[in-house]
């Protein structure tokens, strides 16, 4: 005899969403394979499983229903991931609003409440689009509302409304080309269905108890890829997590509409996550900024993330961290992929290359007293992008800068260890900026020649003792402020009129390299140990790094080359995290033997 379900609880409610959550983190891959819309990057299977990951870790059951939602929304929007993500984030929040105070819901409260949620979760998406995740939702809420008063069962209800979410979905590429033309449906819509699924399946067959939370394994399904449009308009998956007392969630909305296209915003007065695709993120966070307190950050390269998928140039992926200093256009060509660090100035987070560009920043350097730092990027964030990299390739290589001046290469460790089964190399630089960028550049050119994974590390690891890097310093009071020299020392050189050079040493450590009382003694001091370590062993490249000073790094390129036969193999302005601690009008000069 069949049971009925007259009603839910907290606790009955929770176990529910864990189900309807496990059955979407099996299905994540798939999602993946058939992710075209917005953007064919082949993640919306791990964002919505991520989500749902969160909301089962972050959420509580409550004697209240209300409450109960209000516990899964407020995970939901503390760990939502991508444009479908947020937008069940959203709908969440939206059941928090419309369910009353009591301990019980029915079949009627349930589908009433269901109607009006999936308005909140439409009214948050700047531009919805027809035949994706909102358009099944919406379809399944009328379903339900039309049923309410036919049943006091949620087992026939939810069957009997599934029924219709299965129709939407199959009908998701009548209303909209894009996923005509790829032969599939959306994997938005088709992640809820999943999810709905999942609670229909416990309802049917699950016992009232504790549900395990499923992991979420990469385990790439044999299936056929469909064909895909690889126009990518706005670059970057852009999302952020800002908490406050007073927010303002339609003025939020409006900036973030003005920056690109795929713009959801999400929450309340006291919290709101954000997504768009841009391809000005360092513009949208600036402006951003003093809307509320940023408590979490994100921007995915969705270029990078479409080439992985569907056009790696090799078994390997080359990973670096944003410190590595290379020519944007290198990174796109040889694809490699960067880990962004963090820079906070006071309460403002940004993502080194990425939220924050070098003029906007180096214009909050030279402003007033506030004490810039850095940090290795968060941990969950290199776990998420070696998960996704170990999905499309055999292996990963990651090379860090040194471990004497950063926890990345450590974070990047923990985060390796925790795929077993996958084969991943984190290599410790022992050096920075330009001098990492040498690196990566043969690195990564062995890889596009064909180079194995074991080929490229053995070689990598000969490298890192025949690299170095000089820098001249303008100013001592950046390093001072940034807390990597210190005060006393940097007052007395600053008496004194000295002008430090600044050296990386064999174990990573920066050390002094020189000094003069002009900086034209330390450019000739350079050229000078530059030349005689040439003498002794055969030069492979060099390379030049300026903070906001590109008429000294042009003096220095003279000379060098000049003095060495040959042009740098590039010159680009330094990363912002090394900006902060070399200050404004540094350059650096680094070198690779043979």
């Amino acid at each position: 005899m069949k049971t009925k379900i007259r009603y839910l609880n907290g606790s009955r409610l929770y176990r529910a969403f864990v189900a309807g959550g496990n059955a979407v983190i099996r299905d994540h891959s798939y999602l993946n394979k058939i992710n075209v819309f917005p953007v064919p990057d082949a993640d919306t299977g791990t964002n919505l499983a991520s989500t749902m990951r969160a909301i089962a870790q972050g959420a509580r059951a409550h004697l209240s229903i209300r409450h109960t939602f209000r516990s899964m929304a407020d995970a939901a929007l503390a760990g939502a991931q991508g444009n479908s993500g947020i937008i069940f984030a959203q709908f969440l929040h939206g059941l928090s609003r419309e369910v009353g105070g009591e301990q019980r819901l029915t079949t009627r409260a349930f589908a009433e409440s269901v109607r009006k949620a999936v308005g909140h979760a439409h009214r948050a998406i700047s531009s919805p689009v027809e035949g994706t995740m909102i358009t099944v939702m919406r379809d399944w809420a009328e379903s339900l509302f039309r049923l309410r008063e036919s049943t006091a069962d949620f087992t026939d209800l939810m069957s009997a409304s599934i029924a219709d979410a299965r129709k939407s979905l199959r009908e998701t590429p009548r209303k909209l080309a894009v996923l005509a033309k790829a032969g599939v449906v959306d994997a938005g819509a088709k992640g809820f269905v999943d999810f709905l699924e999942g609670i229909l399946h416990y309802i049917k067959k699950g016992k009232l108890a504790r549900t395990p939370l499923q992991e979420i394994v990469w385990s790439p399904e044999e299936t056929k890829t469909p064909s895909r449009d690889k126009s990518i308009h706005n670059r970057y998956c852009s999302e952020a997590l800002l908490t406050g007392t007073a927010l303002d969630v339609e003025h939020i909305r409006a900036i973030v509409s003005r920056y690109g296209d795929s713009a959801v915003v999400a929450g309340s007065e006291e919290r709101v996550r954000l997504h768009v695709h841009t391809n000005d993120p360092a513009g949208l966070f600036f402006e951003i900024k003093d809307a509320g307190a940023i408590a979490q950050i994100k921007v995915d390269d969705m270029k990078k993330q479409y080439e992985a998928a569907w056009h790696p140039k090799s078994k390997t992926a080359f990973v670096v961290d944003s410190t590595c200093d290379l020519p944007a256009a290198w990174v796109d060509d040889r694809q490699i992929h960067a880990l962004p660090c963090l820079v906070t100035f006071g309460e403002q987070v940004f993502l080194d290359k990425l939220t924050i560009s070098p003029d906007r920043l180096y214009g909050l350097l030279a402003e007033g007293d506030i004490r810039p730092k850095t940090a290795q990027p968060a941990l969950k964030t290199v776990q998420n992008t070696l998960a996704y990299l170990t999905g499309h390739y055999e292996s990963v290589i990651i090379l860090t800068l040194s471990d004497k001046l950063s926890g990345v290469h450590r974070t990047c460790r923990t985060a390796a260890a925790a795929l077993a089964g996958k084969k991943i190399t984190v290599i410790d630089g022992r050096t920075v900026s330009a001098a990492s960028g040498l690196l990566a550049a043969r690195a990564s050119e062995m890889i596009d020649f064909g180079k194995s994974h074991d080929e490229v590390v053995t070689a990598l690891e000969s490298w890192i003792p025949k690299t170095h890097l000089y820098v001249d310093v303008q100013t001592m009071k950046y390093a001072v402020r940034s807390g990597r020299v210190g005060r006393v020392k940097g007052l007395l050189a600053r008496a004194l009129g000295l002008k430090p050079v600044i050296g990386v040493s064999a174990e990573g450590r920066l050390e002094a390299a020189g000094k003069s009382f002009s900086r034209s003694g330390n450019l000739n001091g350079i050229v000078r140990t530059v030349e005689a370590a040439v003498g002794r062993r055969p030069l492979w490249g060099y390379a030049l790094v300026h903070v906001r000073n590109p008429e000294r790094a042009g003096l220095y390129a003279e000379k060098f080359a000049a003095a060495l036969g040959r042009p740098p193999l590039f010159t680009v302005e330094a990363d912002p995290a090394i900006g902060v601690h070399a200050g404004l009008g540094a350059v650096g000069v680094a070198i690779l033997h043979e």
